[in-house]
């Protein structure tokens, strides 16, 4: 189960210059009514994301049992929405101990900084390891560099059977990663072809390695399913979750000029959601210069590093907290305390985490800082499956308001090409010298 409340970004609570009025929601209704139709019309193409979770999940636990049976540790390669949704998945649902009482251990390949990459390498034995390879376009470079060492050291020692140790996740059809597969005969499991990456999470990009370290992936569907028909069934922007989120922070945005949007979890296992969210937020809806920067705080944490500028620095946050109410588990606080502290006597950590959140919220609502607070029951598959199909849609919703494509990346591309033009790729030569002009070091201080 999960709850959405939204009274600390409302005007009856923290007044008009920040606050949104309730008829300003409901002003939006023929817009939503129009996102909600094209959805429904095009759940085959750009909102194929929300038919994933009615996969077959059969060959995936079927395989991933495989992997469990014969391998000891399970190494992802790939980076941006390759990557962290699995891990946030695993951090979620598995976390911090599971590497040291568990097998397969997991790590995850996604940058190329070398001492990252030697470090997992120096952590396994590549003879009883299995690499899932997970890139849609099948040419990311980041993951191809990755794999091209992992597989130099896979031929080295494991020699003919190399090709055991590989799983490729990638489009169905083509790119480099689809070839090597098929003159390989690699096991392959397929990104569909109409969904971005930032949005491939439940399909085998996140649930094949989930199901690999244990994760219940049926259960996880069937939140995912139930948040979608919820979603696809009402229109109304107070009952509809995803048009919800998208509606109170696009308004906070666009008329309250709340131009950073942050996610503030008091619950660790869910750092890495946001680290997910993020992307899917930056990249799906920084576009025609609009969009919400995402920023990442951590509760209790960045009580101590974040708070004093989101209460008294300049007003242009909306803040969404999250919690659970019912943890996997508590810690009583021990009696013989200083008298100073006797207040604490009794209590547990859980009890003192949610006064936290609550005197935070109290901070933020005396200060006049819009903020919802989304709360779980419980952290389970379910509950997050909910979770991704509600931002997913909800980021997709937001890109309609904004009247931007969520679904592509035109300026990350660009980024791409000047790399491939200063790497020396060939056909980037009239780039690399678009590169030369207009990247140069002329203000650079030295300090020996």
């Amino acid at each position: 189960m999960i709850s959405i409340d939204y009274t600390n970004v409302m005007a009856d609570t923290i007044g008009e210059r920040d606050g949104l009025l309730r008829e300003e929601l409901l002003s939006l209704k023929y817009i939503l009514r129009e996102a909600h139709y094209r959805i429904q019309k095009n759940l085959d193409k750009q909102y194929y994301f929300l038919k994933i979770p009615e996969i077959d999940t059969t060959e995936i636990k079927e395989y991933a049992n495989y992997v469990k049976e014969n391998f000891e540790y399970f190494v992802l390669v790939g980076i941006g929405g390759s990557s962290l949704g699995t891990e946030m998945l695993f951090q979620s649902l598995k976390w911090i101990n599971y590497n040291q009482f568990h097998h397969p251990k997991f790590y995850v390949l996604d940058n190329v900084e070398p001492e990252k990459v030697a470090s997992v390498l120096e952590l396994i034995d590549i003879n009883k390891t299995c690499f899932n390879v997970i890139s849609k376009s099948g040419s990311t470079i980041e993951t191809i560099a990755n794999f091209m060492v992992v597989l130099d050291l896979l031929k080295e020692k494991v020699g003919e059977k190399w090709n055991k140790h590989i799983v490729i996740t990638t489009d169905p059809d083509k790119g480099f990663l689809r070839e090597f597969a098929k003159k390989h005969s690699i096991k392959t499991f397929d990104v569909p072809s109409n969904v971005s990456g930032r949005f491939s999470v439940l399909s085998a990009v996140g649930l094949f390695p989930a199901s690999v370290v244990g994760i219940d992936i049926d259960d996880l569907l069937d939140g995912a399913k139930r948040m979608k028909q919820l979603c696809l069934v009402e229109e109304h922007v107070e009952h509809n979750p995803a048009y919800l989120i998208a509606v109170l922070h696009f308004l906070a945005n666009m008329r309250r000029k709340k131009s950073i949007a942050v996610m503030m979890p008091y619950v660790e296992r869910l750092s890495r959601f946001v680290d997910w969210w993020r992307q899917l937020w930056a990249e799906s809806l920084g576009k025609d210069e609009l969009g919400q920067t995402p920023v990442k705080a951590m509760g209790t944490i960045d009580q101590h590093s974040q708070i004093q500028l989101y209460r008294e620095g300049i007003k242009d946050k909306i803040i969404t907290f999250i919690t659970v109410d019912n943890p996997y588990r508590d810690i009583k606080i021990p009696e013989n305390l200083p008298e100073e502290l006797g207040f604490l006597k009794g209590k547990t950590l859980n009890q003192l985490l949610k006064g936290e959140l609550i005197g935070t919220k109290a901070a933020f609502i005396k200060s006049k800082i819009p903020n919802l607070t989304i709360t779980l029951d419980k952290l389970s598959p379910y509950n997050i499956g909910m979770l991704i199909i509600m931002y997913e849609l909800a980021t997709a919703v937001s890109g309609f308001l904004y009247k931007v494509n969520p679904f592509d990346q035109p300026a990350v591309e660009e980024g791409k090409e000047f790399m491939y033009a200063w790497i020396g790729k060939k056909g980037y030569e009239e780039k690399l010298e678009e590169l030369k002009d207009i990247y140069k070091e002329r203000y650079k201080l030295k300090i020996k």
